[in-house]
């Protein structure tokens, strides 16, 4: 089974660091995100590669936690964050980018990726369907927080 890969854009009328500092403020997601329900700072100190975090969501009609990882901090331009969980590796990337002129304008990018074990027979074909039915649910997902992003840049 494939990579599946969402992409999803948002136009935010603040600074790149204004929505840099929303969106690296690990212990304000309960706040700032909506399907966020707590979240476990693991590493102590500042936003940075190698920052690990307990983060439990609503997805899907149920919570669940995952441990999240960041592998790529460009300040104030990119981030990486991953996961494994459920037989699946995950990658969400965000790009912050000037809208051409507009000096005070960003296009926030959010990319998900998640790339299942391969698995064959009846097993593999039904984890085939699953994942088209969960893409759709994780599509409405990061709208709602590209969504609330947004208002948390414009609140602050």
């Amino acid at each position: 089974m494939a990579t599946q890969q969402l992409r999803l854009s948002r136009q935010i009328p603040a600074s790149a660091e204004q929505v840099w500092a929303v969106l690296t403020d690990i212990e304000a997601a309960p706040r700032t995100l909506s399907d966020v329900l707590s979240v476990e700072v693991l590493t102590p100190g500042p936003y940075a590669v190698g920052t690990r975090w307990l983060e439990t969501r609503k997805m899907f009609g149920f919570e669940g936690t995952e441990e999240m990882e960041v592998v790529v901090a460009e300040e104030p331009r990119r981030t990486v964050i991953v996961a494994d969980a459920g037989g699946a590796a995950y990658r969400t990337e965000f790009l912050l980018s000037p809208i051409s002129g507009s000096p005070y304008a960003i296009e926030l990018t959010m990319v998900f990726s998640a790339a299942p074990q391969e698995k064959g027979g009846l097993k593999g074909a039904l984890m085939g369907v699953m994942a088209k039915v969960g893409m759709k649910a994780t599509r409405k997902a990061m709208e709602q927080d590209l969504e609330d992003i947004a208002a948390a840049v414009q609140r602050s």
